[in-house]
């Protein structure tokens, strides 16, 4: 009986320190949040040599995780298919470049805005300078038929646009002087003048998006455990300014 006493007495004194240093389940292991990515997309989320997903989406909510005291696990999956796997339960949210929309809020919840991927200009590394549209009046500025970038230039009429069918064309004839910038969003920036050995010494990004084009992640409608914890993590991230070491680590 003694034995037994004072083995009771251990268990309440443990318990007692649990309540008090956050041991408890929820705050010391966290929940598992699974999430969808689409790995297709460099430098937000891609498969790298070694089969690993990585990107700018996955350190981001790799740091949220960490602030926010919950554990994350990737799942590749088809963009065709990615949201209709987030209404079916499959997962618990989706981080793929995702812009919040209001058309999107309608079936989905969004975390707060973690990256802004608004258009941004690309020039050639020598030219220093110049960090906005506005500069390249009396210029030549490229962009991809269609795009959000191309609708921006054509805002100016002293500006010169030239439209591509595709983007890469537009990065060629910019990094043989043919242009003198490019528009476009800030990820496909990232991944021609950062990722891409054929233009990262010869091209660089500079100033800052001038359009708003916000990306979230998307959680299950109606999941407030879920959208809760993922909220905590981003706004523990931003206040330790982590967001912007991770952009100048894969968008700058």
């Amino acid at each position: 009986m003694i034995k037994k006493g004072i083995i009771l007495s251990m268990i309440a004194a443990i318990s007692v320190l649990c309540i008090f240093s956050g041991c408890t389940k929820d705050s010391a292991t966290g929940k598992k949040i699974v999430i969808a990515t689409d790995a297709t997309w460099p430098p937000m989320e891609y498969i790298d040599a070694n089969k690993n997903i990585v990107g700018f989406d996955i350190d981001m909510l790799n740091a949220a995780a960490k602030e926010g005291g919950f554990e994350v696990e990737f799942k590749n999956q088809a963009w065709d298919g990615i949201f209709a796997g987030l209404a079916a339960g499959k997962y618990d949210a989706v981080v793929s470049s995702v812009t919040i929309t209001e058309e999107r809020k309608g079936t989905m919840d969004f975390s707060v805005p973690y990256v802004n991927a608004g258009q941004i200009l690309v020039v050639k590394k020598e030219l220093n300078g110049f960090e906005t549209l506005a500069q390249f009046e009396g210029k030549k500025v490229g962009a991809q038929i269609g795009t959000t970038g191309a609708i921006e230039i054509k805002k100016n009429p002293k500006i010169t646009a030239k439209e591509y069918d595709e983007l890469g064309l537009a990065m060629e004839d910019l990094a043989k002087g043919r242009i003198d910038a490019i528009v476009c969003d800030s990820p496909i920036a990232a991944d021609f003048a950062l990722q891409n050995p054929k233009y990262k010494t010869i091209l660089k990004i500079v100033g800052q998006p001038f359009t708003t084009e916000e990306y979230g992640v998307a959680v299950t409608k109606g999941n407030k455990e879920v959208l809760d914890l993922i909220n905590k993590g981003l706004n523990k991230v931003k206040e330790k300014g982590i967001d912007k070491e991770l952009e100048k680590k894969w968008l700058r």
